[in-house]
């Protein structure tokens, strides 16, 4: 069995499994804390419903290269939200370390798990598309001349 043929469905389904564990702990932060935070708490609905329909878009093999910046993009942007919570506030709202425990934590490493199998995904399909292009040689004639 070839491990190059095996990789890109690993990657696919790694993927698509991060990236909706990700949309989960934002989902159930959303029923047990957020949902009354203005603006947060619909946005972080918004993202749960991004990326569960995303990983569901990803498994089901519809075009990747779309699907996979959208789901970095998701994933970006909960991190950059994140962030941004801790440090200059987002909309008024502040949070501090890794609260609330454990979901901060489980977030982080998912979304950062989420963007290193989309990375490696890519890296894969690249280096798969340069194996397999034939090489374009000059004919024997203009070599000569050169």
């Amino acid at each position: 069995m070839n491990i190059q043929r095996l990789l890109v469905p690993t990657l696919r389904s790694a993927s698509a499994a991060t990236l909706a564990a990700g949309g989960y702990i934002h989902a159930q932060l959303y029923v047990d804390e957020y949902r009354f935070v203005h603006v947060i708490g619909p946005l972080f609905l918004l993202q749960a419903s991004a990326s569960f329909a995303l990983a569901a878009l990803l498994l089901m093999g519809t075009p990747p290269l779309l699907l996979r910046a959208a789901a970095a993009g998701v994933t970006l942007g909960a991190l950059a939200g994140f962030i941004a919570s801790r440090t200059v506030g987002v909309f008024g709202f502040t949070e501090h370390g890794l609260q609330p425990a454990p979901q901060a934590l489980l977030s982080l490493l998912t979304e950062t798990g989420t963007l290193l199998l989309l990375s490696i995904w890519q890296m894969t399909v690249t280096r798969q598309r340069r194996a397999a292009r034939t090489p374009v040689r000059t004919p024997l004639r203009e070599r000569a001349t050169h």
